[in-house]
C-alpha cells in the first residue's frame, strides 16, 4: 500500500505536515512536563533542586514558549500547510522553503530551550527570546508566509475557504506584532534593550501580548476548527455567512483589547477604558465562532457518543466559549481590581490554553495522523486510548482551572480585606499559605493532562508502525 491515501493527489507535500504533526506531540509533552514541574515548585519549593537553571523564574518562560510556540506553533503550521493544499487543490508553493520552515522553527525552539534556562531573556511576556533568535523567527515566518500565500496564489479553485482566511490573518498579524514589539538595540550578542521606554514599552508589549493570544492562539486555531469540525462530523459548517462575519468582526476588534492588561497602571485612563470597552464588544464575534462550530453538529449529536475525536473538537469549543466569556468579564475594571495579579488569571489562561488550544490541537492530530500514514480517517491504533485520553484531558483541565479560580477569588478577597482602623487584615504570606491546597490540586490536574499526552504518544507511535495487514483488518 502507498503511504498516501488514495484521495490525496501524489504531488501534495505531506512530508512537512507529517514532520510538524509528530513534533506537535513531542513538544506538547516537553512543554507540559516543564509546566507540571513549575506547578510542583509552587506547592513544594524544594522541587527547584537548588539549581539556578531549574528555578521557577527561568523555567516559566520556557514553559510558555514551549506550549505556545513549539506545541501550538507546530500544530498550526502543520494543519495550515495541510488544509491550504486540500482546499486550494494545489501542492505547496515550494518544498524546499517548506522544509526550511520546519527545520528553522525547530532551531528556534531549541534555541529557546537553551537560552531561557541560562537566564538570557528580554523579560517581555511571550517575547523573551533575545535579538539573534528574533531575527531567525522573522526569517522563518517570512518563509512560512511565502509558502502559504504562494499556495493560495496557485490554487485550482476560485474560492478561498474560510479556514484559510483565519490562517492568513494569523500569519500577517503575528508578523507585524513580532517585528514591532521586538524592536531593540543590541548591546552584546546575548543582550539587548527595547527601543521603547516606560509606559510606552508596556503598552506595546501588551498590544503584542494580548494579540499573540488573539491571533496566534485564537485566529489560527479557529482556522483549524473551521476545517476539522465539519470534516470529522461529516457535515457542512452550520453557517458560512456567520463564519465570514465572525472573521471580519474578530480581526477588527481584537487588536484594540490589549490595554485591559494594564488597568490601574500609569497607562492613560482613557486607554484603559478603551481596552475594556473593546474587550466587552469582543464577546460577540468570539461566541459567533463558538456557536457556528457547535451548531455544525445539528442533527448529528449522536456522533458524540461514539466518536472520541469529535468529543475533543466539540469540548474544545465549549472551553473556547467559556474562556472568551470570562476574558471580557475580567476586563471590566471593577472585576479586574479583584482578579488582577491573582491565580484567577492563571485559571483563565489555562481554560483557553488547555481546554481550547490543546484539546482542538489533539483532536486535529488524531484526525490527521491516520490519513498522513495511509490509513482511513479516524483509524488510529486504539480508539479506546483516544477515549481514555479525552477523559484524562477533560478531568485534568477542570481540576486545573477550578483550583485556580478558587485560589484567585480567595487571594483577591484576602488582599483587599481591611480592619476597622484601615490596616490590612492578612499579610501576603498568609495568602500564599492559604493557596497551597489549590497549588496541589493544580499539580494533580496538570499531571493528569500530561499523562494523557503520553497515552497519545503511544497511540501515535503504534499507528505509524501499524502493519498493513492490521490496517486492512481494521478497515474491514
Amino acid at each position: 500500500m502507498s503511504d498516501l491515501p488514495a484521495y490525496h493527489p501524489p504531488n501534495y507535500n505531506l512530508k512537512v505536515v507529517r514532520q510538524f504533526t509528530i513534533m506537535t506531540v513531542v513538544w506538547g509533552i516537553v512543554g507540559m512536563l516543564v509546566g507540571v514541574l513549575i506547578a510542583a515548585q509552587l506547592a513544594w519549593p524544594a522541587m527547584n533542586f537548588n539549581s539556578e537553571y531549574l528555578h521557577f523564574g527561568r523555567l516559566r518562560p520556557l514553559h510558555t514558549n514551549a506550549v505556545i510556540f513549539a506545541f501550538g506553533g507546530c500544530a498550526l503550521m502543520g494543519t495550515s500547510l495541510y488544509i491550504v493544499q486540500l482546499t486550494c487543490q494545489a501542492k505547496l508553493f515550494s518544498a524546499r522553503l517548506a522544509s526550511f520552515v520546519f527545520w528553522g522553527w525547530q532551531l528556534v525552539i531549541v534555541s529557546a530551550a537553551i537560552t531561557l534556562p541560562l537566564g538570557l531573556t528580554t523579560s517581555k511576556e511571550y517575547a523573551e527570546l533575545e535579538w539573534p533568535i528574533d531575527i531567525l523567527i522573522t526569517l522563518v515566518w517570512v518563509a512560512y508566509a511565502i509558502v502559504f500565500f504562494g499556495t493560495i496564489a496557485q490554487r485550482k479553485t476560485r474560492h478561498i475557504y474560510v479556514a484559510n482566511w483565519f490562517f492568513a490573518a494569523f500569519i500577517i498579524a503575528v508578523a507585524i506584532l513580532h517585528v514591532v514589539n521586538s524592536l531593540a538595540i543590541p548591546v552584546t550578542f546575548t543582550k539587548s534593550y527595547s527601543v521603547y521606554a516606560g509606559t510606552i514599552d508596556a503598552m506595546v508589549q501588551w498590544w503584542y501580548g494580548h494579540n499573540a493570544v488573539g491571533f496566534f492562539l485564537t485566529a489560527g486555531f479557529l482556522g483549524m476548527m473551521y476545517y476539522f469540525v465539519p470534516k470529522q462530523a461529516n457535515r457542512p459548517i452550520y453557517s458560512y455567512r456567520l463564519s465570514v462575519v465572525h472573521f471580519w468582526a474578530l480581526i477588527s476588534i481584537y487588536v484594540w483589547a490589549g490595554p485591559h492588561h494594564l488597568h490601574y497602571t500609569t497607562l492613560p485612563d482613557w486607554v484603559q477604558s478603551l481596552g475594556m470597552a473593546m474587550s466587552l464588544i469582543l464577546l460577540a464575534p468570539s461566541w459567533g465562532g463558538m456557536i457556528n462550530g457547535i451548531m455544525t453538529l445539528s442533527g448529528a449529536w449522536d456522533k458524540l457518543r461514539t466518536d472520541p475525536i469529535l468529543k475533543f473538537l466539540v469540548v474544545s469549543l465549549s472551553f473556547y466559549g467559556m474562556s472568551t466569556f470570562e476574558g471580557p468579564m475580567m476586563a471590566i475594571k471593577s472585576v479586574n481590581s479583584l482578579s488582577h495579579y491573582t491565580d484567577w488569571t492563571i485559571g483563565h489562561v489555562h481554560s483557553g490554553a488547555l481546554g481550547w488550544v490543546a484539546m482542538i490541537s489533539i483532536g486535529a492530530m488524531y484526525h490527521l495522523i491516520p490519513i498522513l500514514w495511509g490509513r482511513k480517517q479516524g483509524q488510529m491504533y486504539s480508539e479506546k486510548l483516544i477515549e481514555m485520553h479525552f477523559w484524562m484531558a477533560t478531568i485534568g483541565t477542570v481540576l486545573y482551572i477550578a483550583s485556580m479560580w478558587v485560589n484567585g477569588l480567595m487571594q483577591g478577597l484576602m488582599w483587599r480585606a481591611v480592619n476597622s482602623d484601615g490596616t490590612l487584615t492578612y499579610s501576603f504570606v498568609e495568602s500564599v499559605e492559604a493557596s497551597l491546597p489549590g497549588y496541589i490540586v493544580r499539580f494533580i490536574g496538570g499531571g493528569i493532562f500530561l499523562s494523557g499526552m503520553f497515552v497519545m504518544a503511544y497511540n501515535v507511535w503504534k499507528t505509524t508502525r501499524m502493519p498493513q495487514q492490521l490496517v486492512a483488518e481494521k478497515a474491514s
